[in-house]
Parts: structure tokens; sequence; C-alpha cells
């Protein structure tokens, strides 16, 4: 999480002072002027959290500037084998993104879909064929 943690701190090295290059080269044009360094905020938050988990955890194969491809094998996380779920979340958030451009109205119909879709994925271990 190390590697992770500088990449995201170097970002606000670069979105700040860029954003405040942008303010002053488009006459301080609010939109970029503003959105620009919060950004960089964002990405600092990111790079903070990171951080603070890298304290946490013990050291992994990619932080290790020495380390080699083989020390990373093996499992890397629990997924679900055939789940639908994301689909769903998917099909959601284009119904949201469609509701931006068509009408606010679809909005009714993508949240729920949306929340039935995510309380499924987050069950989905909990009952059927791969229950713990």
């Amino acid at each position: 999480m190390k590697l992770e943690a500088r990449l995201f701190l170097r970002g606000v090295l670069f979105f700040v002072p860029v954003g405040l290059v942008y303010g002053y080269f488009s006459h301080w044009e609010s939109v970029g002027t503003l959105g620009i360094p919060l950004l960089g905020g964002l990405v600092g938050m990111i790079g903070a959290y990171f951080a603070l988990v890298s304290r946490r955890i013990d050291p992994r194969p990619e932080d290790d500037e020495l380390g080699e491809i083989s020390e990373g094998a093996g499992d890397q996380g629990v997924f679900s084998p055939w789940s639908w779920w994301p689909l769903v979340i998917g099909l959601a958030a284009a119904l949201a993104f469609l509701g931006l451009a068509v009408g606010w109205w679809l909005l009714a119909i993508a949240v729920p879909v949306g929340v039935i879709g995510l309380v499924g994925w987050v069950f989905e271990f909990s009952r059927g064929q791969h229950a713990h």
C-alpha cells in the first residue's frame, strides 16, 4: 500500500498547482479554478487513507523494490464465481445516468433497482449454493 499512497499523495503536488495556474490563465473561471484543486484534495484523502492502511497491514510483495513476481502468487481474495448482481448494479447505474439526460423520473426506477442489486450482492454468500 505504500506505493499507492505515494502515487496518490504526489497527485496533490500536481493538481493543486495546476489548478492555480489554470485559474490564472483562465482569468479565474469558477468551475475549473475550484474543481482542479478540489480534485487534488480528493486525491490527497485517498493517499492519506492508503498511508494509514499501509501502517496497519504487513508489507506486500508490491512494496518491496526487490520483490519477485512469484512472491505474489496465491489467492488474491474472494470473488463471486457466477454472480449476476454486478450486472444489476450496472443496469441501475446506466438508468441513473440516462435519467440525467432524459428525465429525472428515471431515477425513481434506477434507485430501487440499485438498492436491490446492492443488497443481493452483499448477501450473496448468505444463502443458496455458496452460503457460508
